[in-house]
């Protein structure tokens, strides 16, 4: 493709927007990702997963399975260098790596924007994080009694989710005396 693409755009398309759920981008974004980490400093295939999860506050978390071949391709391009270093296998950008980043700086779309938070508190995964934990708490430690009561918590918390995504009125119910 040609001048001005975005840099996911170059593999023939693979930019393709599967996967965009659950906390994940784009698949070439992986690509946009990583060679605006190299730009900043080598790196691990560890730490390069490490910097994307840090970049969107864990929004989005990568396996080995999406870095590793990224990083092949980049290499197999002649992009990145990949050299072992204690047992583990740096990333550095090659100079044509570094042209390609920087003639492309200004047209490419940021890999991490999608995952800015706008405002506190609305940070849906770090809360349901949250709620799993107490969750897990209650089962492992709580009562019979308090099992049943977050059953029931759990259960209301549900539908009151279904009837705002229906843009019901969500009333909380009365607690039960």
């Amino acid at each position: 493709m040609g001048e001005g693409m975005p840099m996911h755009r170059e593999r023939g398309g693979r930019g393709s927007r599967r996967g965009s759920g659950r906390g994940r981008a784009p698949r070439g974004d992986v690509r946009t990702a990583v060679l605006m980490l190299l730009a900043e400093e080598p790196m691990h295939g560890y730490q390069l997963m490490q910097a994307i999860a840090d970049r969107s506050d864990g929004r989005w978390t990568l396996s080995p399975g999406a870095i590793y071949p990224t990083i092949n391709q980049l290499e197999d391009e002649g992009l990145v260098t990949v050299t072992a270093e204690a047992g583990r296998k740096l990333v550095t950008l090659t100079d044509a790596g570094r042209e390609y980043v920087e003639t492309r700086r200004e047209t490419s779309v940021d890999p991490f924007a999608g995952f800015a938070s706008t405002e506190p508190g609305t940070d849906l995964r770090a809360l349901l994080e949250e709620l799993h934990s107490a969750t897990r708490q209650v089962a492992r430690g709580g009562s019979e009694e308090q099992r049943t009561a977050a059953a029931k918590i759990l259960a209301e918390a549900r539908r009151s989710l279904y009837l705002l995504l229906a843009d019901a009125p969500v009333l909380p119910k009365a607690p039960e005396a």
